[in-house]
Protein backbone atom coordinates (compact mmCIF):
# COMPACT_ATOMS: atom_id res chain seq x y z
CA UNK A 1 0.00 0.00 0.00
CA UNK A 2 1.23 3.56 -1.08
CA UNK A 3 0.99 6.62 1.25
CA UNK A 4 -0.66 9.48 -0.12
CA UNK A 5 -0.69 12.65 2.03
CA UNK A 6 -3.04 14.87 1.77
CA UNK A 7 -4.67 18.01 3.98
CA UNK A 8 -6.44 16.89 7.31
CA UNK A 9 -10.20 18.01 7.16
CA UNK A 10 -11.78 19.91 9.49
CA UNK A 11 -14.57 17.96 11.44
CA UNK A 12 -17.76 17.63 9.62
CA UNK A 13 -20.47 19.93 10.41
CA UNK A 14 -23.03 17.96 10.72
CA UNK A 15 -20.79 15.35 12.56
CA UNK A 16 -19.96 18.38 14.49
CA UNK A 17 -23.41 19.26 15.00
CA UNK A 18 -24.41 15.74 16.46
CA UNK A 19 -21.78 14.79 18.53
CA UNK A 20 -22.05 18.30 20.54
CA UNK A 21 -25.50 17.12 20.84
CA UNK A 22 -25.06 13.61 22.08
CA UNK A 23 -22.27 15.33 24.42
CA UNK A 24 -23.04 18.43 26.07
CA UNK A 25 -20.81 18.11 28.52
CA UNK A 26 -18.00 16.81 25.77
CA UNK A 27 -16.04 13.68 26.32
CA UNK A 28 -12.22 12.24 26.26
CA UNK A 29 -11.87 12.11 22.14
CA UNK A 30 -13.99 15.17 21.58
CA UNK A 31 -12.09 17.16 23.70
CA UNK A 32 -8.63 15.58 22.36
CA UNK A 33 -9.50 17.43 19.41
CA UNK A 34 -10.88 20.85 20.29
CA UNK A 35 -7.96 21.32 22.96
CA UNK A 36 -4.89 19.42 21.33
CA UNK A 37 -5.98 20.10 17.77
CA UNK A 38 -4.25 17.86 15.31
CA UNK A 39 -1.40 15.62 16.89
CA UNK A 40 -0.17 13.23 13.68
CA UNK A 41 0.51 14.42 10.01
CA UNK A 42 0.56 12.15 7.41
CA UNK A 43 3.94 12.99 6.46
CA UNK A 44 5.94 11.55 9.28
CA UNK A 45 5.01 8.15 8.52
CA UNK A 46 6.00 8.27 4.82
CA UNK A 47 9.09 6.16 5.37
CA UNK A 48 6.63 3.07 6.25
CA UNK A 49 4.94 3.21 2.92
CA UNK A 50 6.12 2.59 -0.43
CA UNK A 51 5.90 4.81 -3.34
CA UNK A 52 3.79 2.98 -5.47
CA UNK A 53 0.63 0.32 -4.65
CA UNK A 54 -3.09 0.77 -3.55
CA UNK A 55 -3.51 4.11 -1.55
CA UNK A 56 -3.56 3.19 2.46
CA UNK A 57 -6.48 4.51 4.98
CA UNK A 58 -4.80 8.10 6.35
CA UNK A 59 -1.56 7.33 8.53
CA UNK A 60 -2.56 10.01 11.25
CA UNK A 61 -6.00 8.98 11.81
CA UNK A 62 -4.48 5.03 11.82
CA UNK A 63 -2.45 6.40 14.85
CA UNK A 64 -5.04 8.63 16.61
CA UNK A 65 -7.09 5.31 16.57
CA UNK A 66 -4.40 2.70 17.94
CA UNK A 67 -3.99 5.48 20.87
CA UNK A 68 -7.84 5.94 21.33
CA UNK A 69 -7.75 1.70 21.08
CA UNK A 70 -5.58 1.26 23.94
CA UNK A 71 -7.20 4.46 26.22
CA UNK A 72 -10.28 2.30 26.54
CA UNK A 73 -9.11 -1.64 26.02
CA UNK A 74 -10.42 -1.94 23.07
CA UNK A 75 -9.56 -5.07 20.29
CA UNK A 76 -8.90 -4.65 17.20
CA UNK A 77 -12.20 -5.83 15.80
CA UNK A 78 -13.79 -3.61 18.88
CA UNK A 79 -11.73 -0.35 17.49
CA UNK A 80 -12.88 -0.72 13.97
CA UNK A 81 -16.68 -1.42 15.43
CA UNK A 82 -15.76 2.12 17.46
CA UNK A 83 -14.50 4.18 14.16
CA UNK A 84 -18.60 3.25 12.32
CA UNK A 85 -20.61 3.55 15.46
CA UNK A 86 -19.35 6.30 18.36
CA UNK A 87 -20.01 10.01 17.11
CA UNK A 88 -16.89 10.61 19.33
CA UNK A 89 -14.84 8.85 17.46
CA UNK A 90 -15.75 10.38 13.89
CA UNK A 91 -15.60 13.68 15.52
CA UNK A 92 -12.05 13.12 16.71
CA UNK A 93 -11.08 11.93 13.38
CA UNK A 94 -12.78 14.04 11.43
CA UNK A 95 -15.09 11.58 9.55
CA UNK A 96 -18.31 12.01 7.93
CA UNK A 97 -21.54 10.65 9.89
CA UNK A 98 -21.91 7.80 7.18
CA UNK A 99 -18.75 6.56 7.13
CA UNK A 100 -18.60 2.93 7.19
CA UNK A 101 -14.74 2.33 8.51
CA UNK A 102 -12.66 -0.34 7.66
CA UNK A 103 -11.03 -3.88 8.18
CA UNK A 104 -10.04 -4.41 11.64
CA UNK A 105 -7.04 -6.05 10.27
CA UNK A 106 -5.62 -2.70 8.82
CA UNK A 107 -4.85 -1.85 13.02
CA UNK A 108 -2.40 -4.77 12.70
CA UNK A 109 -0.95 -3.82 9.63
CA UNK A 110 -0.65 -0.70 11.10
CA UNK A 111 1.54 -1.74 14.06
CA UNK A 112 3.52 -3.52 11.67
CA UNK A 113 4.82 -1.16 9.99
CA UNK A 114 5.77 0.55 12.61
CA UNK A 115 7.60 -2.34 13.90
CA UNK A 116 9.23 -2.73 10.28
CA UNK A 117 10.18 0.44 10.00
CA UNK A 118 11.70 0.40 13.69
CA UNK A 119 9.40 3.15 14.43
CA UNK A 120 7.73 2.52 17.64
CA UNK A 121 8.82 5.44 19.48
CA UNK A 122 6.85 7.70 16.38
CA UNK A 123 3.60 7.63 18.40
CA UNK A 124 4.58 8.58 21.99
CA UNK A 125 7.69 10.84 20.73
CA UNK A 126 5.34 12.39 18.79
CA UNK A 127 2.51 13.09 20.97
CA UNK A 128 5.76 14.17 23.70
CA UNK A 129 6.89 16.90 21.11
CA UNK A 130 3.45 18.43 21.29
CA UNK A 131 3.14 18.60 24.70
CA UNK A 132 7.11 20.38 24.78
CA UNK A 133 5.54 22.88 22.39
CA UNK A 134 2.84 24.03 24.59
CA UNK A 135 5.17 24.27 27.47
CA UNK A 136 3.69 20.88 29.56
CA UNK A 137 6.89 19.18 30.01
CA UNK A 138 10.33 20.97 29.74
CA UNK A 139 13.80 19.78 30.50
CA UNK A 140 15.87 20.35 33.61
CA UNK A 141 13.33 19.84 36.02
CA UNK A 142 13.19 16.75 38.22
CA UNK A 143 12.34 13.36 37.00
CA UNK A 144 10.90 9.95 38.53
CA UNK A 145 11.02 5.98 37.37
CA UNK A 146 10.05 3.12 38.52
CA UNK A 147 9.10 -0.60 36.78
CA UNK A 148 6.49 -3.07 37.07
CA UNK A 149 6.86 -6.78 36.17
CA UNK A 150 4.55 -7.87 32.97
CA UNK A 151 3.09 -10.96 32.35
CA UNK A 152 3.71 -12.32 29.18
CA UNK A 153 1.00 -13.54 26.74
CA UNK A 154 2.19 -17.52 27.44
CA UNK A 155 1.36 -20.17 30.29
CA UNK A 156 4.07 -20.27 33.09
CA UNK A 157 5.01 -24.01 32.62
CA UNK A 158 6.88 -26.63 35.10
CA UNK A 159 10.09 -27.65 32.79
CA UNK A 160 8.46 -31.23 31.89
CA UNK A 161 5.39 -29.48 30.27
CA UNK A 162 7.89 -26.62 28.95
CA UNK A 163 9.97 -29.23 27.16
CA UNK A 164 6.78 -31.60 25.99
CA UNK A 165 4.71 -28.11 24.50
CA UNK A 166 7.85 -26.81 22.88
CA UNK A 167 8.55 -30.43 21.05
CA UNK A 168 4.71 -30.44 20.17
CA UNK A 169 5.00 -26.58 18.81
CA UNK A 170 7.96 -28.02 16.90
CA UNK A 171 5.79 -30.79 15.31
CA UNK A 172 3.19 -28.36 14.36
CA UNK A 173 5.42 -26.17 12.38
CA UNK A 174 6.94 -29.44 10.63
CA UNK A 175 3.76 -29.89 9.91
CA UNK A 176 2.62 -27.01 7.81
CA UNK A 177 6.34 -27.03 5.83
CA UNK A 178 7.23 -30.44 5.71
CA UNK A 179 3.84 -32.32 6.43
CA UNK A 180 4.82 -35.53 3.47
CA UNK A 181 8.35 -36.16 5.51
CA UNK A 182 6.68 -35.70 9.00
CA UNK A 183 3.95 -38.14 8.16
CA UNK A 184 6.95 -41.06 7.47
CA UNK A 185 8.71 -40.37 9.73
CA UNK A 186 6.76 -39.79 13.15
CA UNK A 187 5.99 -43.06 15.48
CA UNK A 188 2.59 -43.74 16.00
CA UNK A 189 3.25 -43.10 19.74
CA UNK A 190 4.05 -39.61 18.83
CA UNK A 191 -0.06 -38.89 18.05
CA UNK A 192 -0.78 -39.69 21.51
CA UNK A 193 1.63 -38.25 23.45
CA UNK A 194 1.74 -34.43 20.87
CA UNK A 195 -1.91 -34.31 19.58
CA UNK A 196 -2.44 -32.19 22.33
CA UNK A 197 -1.45 -29.65 24.25
CA UNK A 198 0.68 -30.40 27.21
CA UNK A 199 -1.74 -29.22 30.03
CA UNK A 200 -4.14 -31.91 28.73
CA UNK A 201 -2.12 -34.40 29.87
CA UNK A 202 -1.76 -36.21 33.54
CA UNK A 203 2.38 -35.83 34.17
CA UNK A 204 2.79 -38.42 37.35
CA UNK A 205 3.42 -36.49 40.58
CA UNK A 206 6.20 -38.91 41.77
CA UNK A 207 9.37 -37.06 41.16
CA UNK A 208 11.12 -40.66 39.21
CA UNK A 209 8.54 -41.03 37.05
CA UNK A 210 8.33 -37.70 36.24
CA UNK A 211 11.82 -37.18 35.21
CA UNK A 212 11.34 -40.54 32.82
CA UNK A 213 8.92 -38.93 31.22
CA UNK A 214 10.83 -36.08 30.55
CA UNK A 215 13.36 -38.23 29.28
CA UNK A 216 11.04 -39.82 27.03
CA UNK A 217 10.24 -36.19 25.57
CA UNK A 218 14.06 -35.69 25.20
CA UNK A 219 14.70 -39.19 23.48
CA UNK A 220 11.82 -37.83 20.78
CA UNK A 221 13.17 -34.48 20.74
CA UNK A 222 17.01 -35.89 19.44
CA UNK A 223 15.46 -38.52 17.33
CA UNK A 224 13.45 -35.65 15.26
CA UNK A 225 17.08 -33.54 15.32
CA UNK A 226 19.19 -36.32 14.61
CA UNK A 227 17.34 -36.89 11.53
CA UNK A 228 17.40 -33.40 10.49
CA UNK A 229 21.19 -33.32 11.00
CA UNK A 230 22.25 -36.61 9.24
CA UNK A 231 19.40 -36.14 6.09
CA UNK A 232 21.17 -33.62 3.59
CA UNK A 233 17.93 -33.07 1.50
CA UNK A 234 16.28 -31.57 5.28
CA UNK A 235 19.11 -29.36 6.25
CA UNK A 236 17.06 -26.49 5.26
CA UNK A 237 14.50 -27.37 7.97
CA UNK A 238 17.34 -25.32 10.45
CA UNK A 239 16.34 -22.15 9.36
CA UNK A 240 12.53 -22.93 10.74
CA UNK A 241 12.28 -21.18 13.99
CA UNK A 242 10.59 -23.89 15.73
CA UNK A 243 13.53 -26.13 15.08
CA UNK A 244 16.27 -23.47 16.41
CA UNK A 245 14.05 -23.23 19.66
CA UNK A 246 13.86 -26.64 19.82
CA UNK A 247 17.92 -26.63 19.97
CA UNK A 248 18.31 -24.23 22.46
CA UNK A 249 15.49 -25.81 24.79
CA UNK A 250 17.03 -28.94 24.67
CA UNK A 251 20.64 -27.74 25.04
CA UNK A 252 18.92 -26.27 28.47
CA UNK A 253 17.18 -28.76 29.80
CA UNK A 254 18.76 -32.24 28.53
CA UNK A 255 22.38 -33.65 28.25
CA UNK A 256 23.63 -37.00 26.85
CA UNK A 257 25.62 -38.96 28.56
CA UNK A 258 27.35 -42.29 26.94
CA UNK A 259 24.69 -41.85 24.25
CA UNK A 260 21.36 -41.96 26.98
CA UNK A 261 19.78 -38.58 27.52
CA UNK A 262 19.61 -36.63 30.49
CA UNK A 263 17.01 -34.58 32.19
CA UNK A 264 19.07 -32.12 33.92
CA UNK A 265 18.78 -31.28 37.65
CA UNK A 266 17.84 -27.97 38.68
CA UNK A 267 21.32 -26.81 39.84
CA UNK A 268 22.49 -27.98 36.31
CA UNK A 269 20.49 -25.59 34.29
CA UNK A 270 21.05 -22.01 32.98
CA UNK A 271 20.06 -18.87 35.23
CA UNK A 272 16.17 -18.50 35.43
CA UNK A 273 16.94 -14.82 33.24
CA UNK A 274 18.31 -17.05 30.26
CA UNK A 275 15.49 -20.03 30.42
CA UNK A 276 13.26 -20.18 27.59
CA UNK A 277 9.92 -20.08 29.51
CA UNK A 278 7.68 -20.58 26.46
CA UNK A 279 7.90 -22.18 22.55
CA UNK A 280 5.41 -19.30 21.44
CA UNK A 281 7.48 -16.55 23.25
CA UNK A 282 10.82 -16.93 23.17
CA UNK A 283 11.92 -13.65 24.41
CA UNK A 284 10.04 -13.73 27.66
CA UNK A 285 11.69 -15.03 30.82
CA UNK A 286 11.73 -15.73 33.99
CA UNK A 287 11.71 -12.72 36.73
CA UNK A 288 11.67 -12.22 40.51
CA UNK A 289 11.15 -8.77 42.62
CA UNK A 290 10.81 -10.12 46.42
CA UNK A 291 8.83 -12.82 46.35
CA UNK A 292 6.71 -12.25 43.27
CA UNK A 293 7.96 -14.48 40.42
CA UNK A 294 6.59 -14.15 37.07
CA UNK A 295 7.23 -15.23 33.21
CA UNK A 296 7.17 -12.15 31.16
CA UNK A 297 8.99 -8.41 31.11
CA UNK A 298 9.62 -5.33 33.03
CA UNK A 299 8.49 -1.81 32.02
CA UNK A 300 10.14 0.84 33.34
CA UNK A 301 7.91 4.42 32.82
CA UNK A 302 9.94 7.89 34.08
CA UNK A 303 7.79 11.12 34.06
CA UNK A 304 8.14 14.47 34.96
CA UNK A 305 7.06 15.72 38.83
CA UNK A 306 7.48 19.10 38.90
CA UNK A 307 5.41 21.41 41.03
CA UNK A 308 3.80 23.66 38.36
CA UNK A 309 3.43 20.70 35.64
CA UNK A 310 1.13 18.17 34.59
CA UNK A 311 2.71 14.57 35.25
CA UNK A 312 3.33 13.52 31.95
CA UNK A 313 5.47 10.18 30.76
CA UNK A 314 8.37 11.24 29.06
CA UNK A 315 10.18 7.87 28.72
CA UNK A 316 9.01 4.27 28.25
CA UNK A 317 11.17 1.35 28.56
CA UNK A 318 10.69 -1.83 28.07
CA UNK A 319 13.29 -4.90 29.56
CA UNK A 320 13.68 -8.58 29.62
CA UNK A 321 12.44 -9.70 33.07
CA UNK A 322 15.45 -10.88 34.65
CA UNK A 323 17.52 -7.88 33.75
CA UNK A 324 18.51 -5.58 36.69
CA UNK A 325 17.45 -1.98 37.01
CA UNK A 326 20.82 -0.72 37.19
CA UNK A 327 21.17 -1.54 33.77
CA UNK A 328 18.29 0.57 32.70
CA UNK A 329 19.72 3.56 34.09
CA UNK A 330 21.87 4.68 31.15
CA UNK A 331 19.42 3.65 28.58
CA UNK A 332 17.14 5.79 30.19
CA UNK A 333 19.26 9.05 30.51
CA UNK A 334 20.77 8.58 26.60
CA UNK A 335 16.94 8.45 25.76
CA UNK A 336 15.85 11.24 27.38
CA UNK A 337 19.04 12.98 25.93
CA UNK A 338 18.11 12.75 22.47
CA UNK A 339 14.98 14.07 23.13
CA UNK A 340 16.48 17.40 25.12
CA UNK A 341 14.63 16.22 28.33
CA UNK A 342 17.22 15.57 30.55
CA UNK A 343 16.11 16.42 34.70
CA UNK A 344 18.47 18.08 36.91
CA UNK A 345 17.07 15.63 39.26
CA UNK A 346 16.44 11.67 38.98
CA UNK A 347 14.43 10.18 42.06
CA UNK A 348 14.49 6.41 41.68
CA UNK A 349 14.96 3.43 43.98
CA UNK A 350 17.48 1.66 44.92
CA UNK A 351 17.88 -0.92 42.18
CA UNK A 352 18.57 1.96 39.62
CA UNK A 353 21.53 3.37 41.70
CA UNK A 354 24.61 1.31 42.02
CA UNK A 355 28.09 3.86 42.50
CA UNK A 356 28.55 3.72 38.86
CA UNK A 357 25.33 5.14 38.33
CA UNK A 358 26.06 7.90 40.62
CA UNK A 359 29.08 9.09 39.08
CA UNK A 360 28.19 8.31 35.69
CA UNK A 361 24.49 10.15 35.83
CA UNK A 362 26.74 13.01 36.63
CA UNK A 363 29.32 13.16 34.69
CA UNK A 364 27.93 12.05 31.30
CA UNK A 365 24.38 13.76 31.67
CA UNK A 366 25.01 16.20 34.07
CA UNK A 367 22.09 14.44 36.12
CA UNK A 368 22.12 14.74 40.33
CA UNK A 369 20.85 10.72 40.62
CA UNK A 370 18.62 10.83 44.08
CA UNK A 371 18.05 7.20 45.58
CA UNK A 372 18.83 5.22 48.54
CA UNK A 373 22.11 3.66 48.63
CA UNK A 374 22.00 -0.32 48.99
CA UNK A 375 22.58 -1.34 52.81
CA UNK A 376 26.19 -3.03 54.05
CA UNK A 377 24.52 -6.36 55.03
CA UNK A 378 28.15 -8.12 55.98
CA UNK A 379 27.54 -8.82 60.06
CA UNK A 380 29.62 -6.20 60.95
CA UNK A 381 27.20 -3.24 58.98
CA UNK A 382 24.27 -5.06 60.43
CA UNK A 383 25.35 -5.44 63.59
CA UNK A 384 25.56 -1.87 64.29
CA UNK A 385 28.19 -2.92 66.58
CA UNK A 386 31.25 -4.18 64.71
CA UNK A 387 34.07 -2.34 62.45
CA UNK A 388 31.86 -2.32 58.71
CA UNK A 389 33.77 -1.62 55.74
CA UNK A 390 33.27 2.20 56.24
CA UNK A 391 35.61 2.17 59.47
CA UNK A 392 38.78 1.50 57.10
CA UNK A 393 40.62 4.62 56.11
CA UNK A 394 41.89 3.98 52.63
CA UNK A 395 44.71 5.79 51.28
CA UNK A 396 44.12 5.74 47.48
CA UNK A 397 47.40 7.31 46.55
CA UNK A 398 49.41 4.20 48.75
CA UNK A 399 47.03 1.97 47.70
CA UNK A 400 46.22 1.01 51.27
CA UNK A 401 43.77 0.54 53.72
CA UNK A 402 44.13 1.25 57.53
CA UNK A 403 41.66 -0.62 60.05
CA UNK A 404 40.48 1.49 62.88
CA UNK A 405 43.24 0.24 65.08
CA UNK A 406 46.00 1.91 62.90
CA UNK A 407 47.33 -1.26 61.25
CA UNK A 408 47.95 -1.56 57.59
CA UNK A 409 46.39 -3.74 55.16
CA UNK A 410 48.92 -6.55 53.20
CA UNK A 411 47.35 -6.86 49.73
CA UNK A 412 45.56 -4.84 47.19
CA UNK A 413 43.95 -6.59 44.41
CA UNK A 414 41.55 -4.84 41.94
CA UNK A 415 38.69 -6.98 41.14
CA UNK A 416 35.38 -7.75 39.26
CA UNK A 417 32.55 -8.40 41.55
CA UNK A 418 29.39 -10.58 40.41
CA UNK A 419 27.79 -7.44 39.42
CA UNK A 420 29.89 -6.51 36.78
CA UNK A 421 31.19 -3.53 39.27
CA UNK A 422 34.92 -3.03 39.42
CA UNK A 423 36.04 -3.40 42.87
CA UNK A 424 39.00 -3.81 45.01
CA UNK A 425 39.70 -6.60 47.68
CA UNK A 426 42.12 -5.39 50.64
CA UNK A 427 43.31 -8.03 53.21
CA UNK A 428 44.82 -7.87 56.44
CA UNK A 429 47.90 -9.62 57.94
CA UNK A 430 46.86 -12.70 59.56
CA UNK A 431 49.82 -11.80 62.11
CA UNK A 432 47.95 -8.94 62.96
CA UNK A 433 44.67 -9.52 63.31
CA UNK A 434 45.22 -12.92 65.09
CA UNK A 435 46.68 -10.50 68.13
CA UNK A 436 44.37 -7.91 68.03
CA UNK A 437 42.14 -7.53 70.83
CA UNK A 438 39.42 -6.17 68.99
CA UNK A 439 39.16 -9.51 66.44
CA UNK A 440 35.87 -10.61 67.84
CA UNK A 441 34.31 -6.92 66.29
CA UNK A 442 36.07 -7.36 63.61
CA UNK A 443 36.35 -10.74 62.23
CA UNK A 444 35.19 -14.01 62.22
CA UNK A 445 38.35 -15.79 60.19
CA UNK A 446 42.29 -15.69 60.57
CA UNK A 447 42.09 -12.52 59.03
CA UNK A 448 40.15 -9.15 58.12
CA UNK A 449 39.15 -8.53 53.96
CA UNK A 450 36.88 -5.96 52.99
CA UNK A 451 35.91 -5.02 49.41
CA UNK A 452 35.39 -1.36 48.06
CA UNK A 453 34.57 0.25 44.70
CA UNK A 454 37.29 2.06 42.87
CA UNK A 455 38.24 5.22 44.21
CA UNK A 456 35.42 7.86 42.46
CA UNK A 457 32.81 5.01 42.63
CA UNK A 458 33.68 4.67 46.69
CA UNK A 459 34.00 8.11 46.45
CA UNK A 460 30.31 8.92 45.12
CA UNK A 461 28.51 6.06 46.98
CA UNK A 462 30.18 7.69 50.86
CA UNK A 463 28.66 10.93 49.53
CA UNK A 464 25.43 9.77 48.95
CA UNK A 465 25.13 7.78 52.10
CA UNK A 466 25.97 10.45 53.97
CA UNK A 467 23.09 12.90 52.12
CA UNK A 468 20.95 10.08 52.87
CA UNK A 469 21.21 10.73 56.47
CA UNK A 470 20.01 14.42 55.95
CA UNK A 471 16.47 15.69 56.31
CA UNK A 472 16.69 17.70 53.47
CA UNK A 473 17.01 14.63 51.62
CA UNK A 474 14.13 12.51 52.37
CA UNK A 475 12.34 15.34 51.62
CA UNK A 476 12.79 15.58 48.12
CA UNK A 477 12.87 11.89 48.01
CA UNK A 478 9.21 11.68 49.18
CA UNK A 479 8.48 12.80 46.24
CA UNK A 480 9.38 9.78 44.04
CA UNK A 481 6.46 7.79 45.68
CA UNK A 482 3.96 9.42 43.51
CA UNK A 483 5.13 7.01 40.57
CA UNK A 484 3.26 4.15 42.57
CA UNK A 485 0.20 6.14 41.06
CA UNK A 486 0.87 6.18 37.80
CA UNK A 487 1.85 2.55 37.92
CA UNK A 488 -1.57 2.10 38.88
CA UNK A 489 -3.43 4.11 36.74
CA UNK A 490 -1.14 2.21 33.63
CA UNK A 491 -2.17 -1.50 35.37
CA UNK A 492 -5.69 -0.85 36.50
CA UNK A 493 -6.95 2.04 33.77
CA UNK A 494 -4.75 0.63 30.73
CA UNK A 495 -4.36 -2.93 31.83
CA UNK A 496 -0.70 -2.20 31.13
CA UNK A 497 0.02 -5.57 33.72
CA UNK A 498 -0.79 -8.18 30.72
CA UNK A 499 1.01 -8.14 27.36
CA UNK A 500 -1.44 -8.58 24.21
CA UNK A 501 1.36 -10.08 22.09
CA UNK A 502 3.50 -12.65 22.00
CA UNK A 503 7.49 -10.75 21.40
CA UNK A 504 9.86 -8.29 23.27
CA UNK A 505 9.02 -5.64 20.47
CA UNK A 506 4.99 -5.89 20.13
CA UNK A 507 4.89 -5.92 24.16
CA UNK A 508 6.82 -2.64 23.86
CA UNK A 509 4.93 -1.31 21.26
CA UNK A 510 1.72 -1.78 23.63
CA UNK A 511 3.69 0.29 26.25
CA UNK A 512 4.16 2.98 24.23
CA UNK A 513 0.72 3.02 23.14
CA UNK A 514 -0.58 3.19 26.64
CA UNK A 515 1.81 5.55 27.59
CA UNK A 516 0.67 7.94 24.75
CA UNK A 517 -3.01 7.51 26.33
CA UNK A 518 -1.93 7.72 29.72
CA UNK A 519 -0.87 11.39 29.07
CA UNK A 520 -3.38 12.68 26.64
CA UNK A 521 -5.65 11.45 29.59
CA UNK A 522 -3.33 13.72 32.03
CA UNK A 523 -3.23 16.82 29.86
CA UNK A 524 -7.09 17.18 29.31
CA UNK A 525 -7.14 16.94 33.20
CA UNK A 526 -4.65 19.63 33.56
CA UNK A 527 -5.91 21.56 31.50
CA UNK A 528 -9.53 21.86 32.62
CA UNK A 529 -7.60 22.44 36.17
CA UNK A 530 -3.94 23.21 36.24
CA UNK A 531 -3.25 21.58 39.49
CA UNK A 532 -2.29 17.82 41.22
CA UNK A 533 -5.17 17.03 43.00
CA UNK A 534 -4.41 15.71 47.18
CA UNK A 535 -4.05 12.41 47.89
CA UNK A 536 -7.54 11.06 49.05
CA UNK A 537 -8.12 9.84 52.75
CA UNK A 538 -10.83 8.09 54.08
CA UNK A 539 -13.63 9.40 56.35
CA UNK A 540 -12.08 7.83 59.51
CA UNK A 541 -8.35 9.23 58.82
CA UNK A 542 -9.35 12.59 58.53
CA UNK A 543 -10.49 12.30 61.70
CA UNK A 544 -6.73 11.91 62.73
CA UNK A 545 -5.87 15.11 61.00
Amino acid sequence: MSLKPEPIHPVPQETARVAKAAFPKGSTFIRMRDELGILYQDEAFAALFPQNGQPALAPWRLALITIMQFAEELSDRQAADAVRARLDWKYALSLELEDSGFDFSVLSEFRSRLLAGNAEYLLFDTMLDHFKQRGLVKAGGRQRTDATHILAKVRALHRVMCVGETFRATLNSLAVVAPTWLQSFAPEEWHIRYDHRMEEHRFPRDTIKRIAAAQTIGADGYQLLNAIDTTPELHWLYQVPAVQTLRRVWLQHFELVDGHVHFRSDDNIPPPATMICSPYDTEATYGRKLTTWWVGYKVHLTESCDEDQPRLITHVETSPAGKGDVDVTPVIHQALKDKQLLPKEHLTDTNYAESKQFVASQVDYGIDLIAPTRADNKWQGQAKQGFAASSFQIDWPAQQAICPTGHPSSSWTPAIDRRDNEVIKIKFSTKDCQACPCRSQCTRTDRRTITVRKEEHHMALEKARAREKTSEFWKVYDQRAGIEATMSQGVRAFDMRRSRYEGFSKTHLQHLACATAMNIVRVLAWLEEPSVAKTRTSHFAALAA
